[in-house]
């Protein structure tokens, strides 16, 4: 493993062994984006997506990475399919990149550039490519159409590879995955919808009693 993806897998490590959840703000204004990023950190949660799939997301995405720099938070974009928006992502200060499939060309442009990477993928044949690089967290996506069942089929070759479950995750099949073998759950809706927010500390309980070994 090269030192650029010993550094990406380890911002992962640090985030995710203090609470195995990422917000994922898809489509805010930047004022919305600033208001559930500070929701996510408030609950602990400490990494958050912006994807940028826009000039509004890329205005979004740096104002979130303002507001993160004042609690010493991590923002990160997402939807980083080409080596355009590495760049876009670097000059708005993301702190890492998350792409929905694997391109070996975005995630070695990302970890030249100093930006931890999150490639998207779906069969072994994408997971073999993410590891030749260097790379073990890897984004199961979609991960409700793919299946708990399938983050425990693809330990069986792949004991090393962290998955980041994202895709159709929310307050009821969060425990499901993270259950099946998942390192850690993107959520997006849960943070912004008021009457899934209310429920989320109970969610953040129950996985921080999984991640202690807790029975109770």
């Amino acid at each position: 493993m090269n030192t650029a993806s010993a550094a990406s897998g380890q911002l992962f490590q640090d985030a995710f062994d203090a609470l195995p959840l990422m917000a994922i703000l898809r489509g805010f204004d930047p004022a919305r984006s600033v208001e559930v990023s500070r929701r996510a950190w408030d609950v602990g949660i400490h990494l958050v997506e912006v994807p940028i799939q826009s000039e509004t997301a890329v205005a979004a995405l740096r104002a979130a990475v303002e507001a993160g720099e004042e609690r010493g938070a991590v923002v990160g974009a997402g939807t980083v399919t080409t080596v355009e928006r590495v760049e876009q992502a670097m000059e708005a200060g993301a702190g890492f990149t998350v792409a929905p499939g694997f391109s070996r060309e975005v995630a070695e442009a990302s970890l030249a550039a100093g930006l931890p990477h999150l490639p998207g993928v779906a069969t072994a044949s994408e997971i073999q490519q993410a590891e030749a690089l260097g790379l073990t967290w890897l984004k199961a996506f979609p991960a409700s159409d793919l299946g708990p069942g399938w983050i425990a089929s693809m330990h069986g070759p792949f004991p090393q590879a962290r998955f980041v479950a994202t895709g159709g995750m929310n307050l009821t099949n969060t425990m499901e995955f993270l259950g099946a073998g998942a390192a850690a759950v993107s959520l997006g809706s849960a943070l912004a919808d008021a009457g899934q927010f209310a429920r989320l500390p109970q969610l953040i309980e129950e996985v921080v009693a999984l991640s202690s070994g807790s029975t109770t």
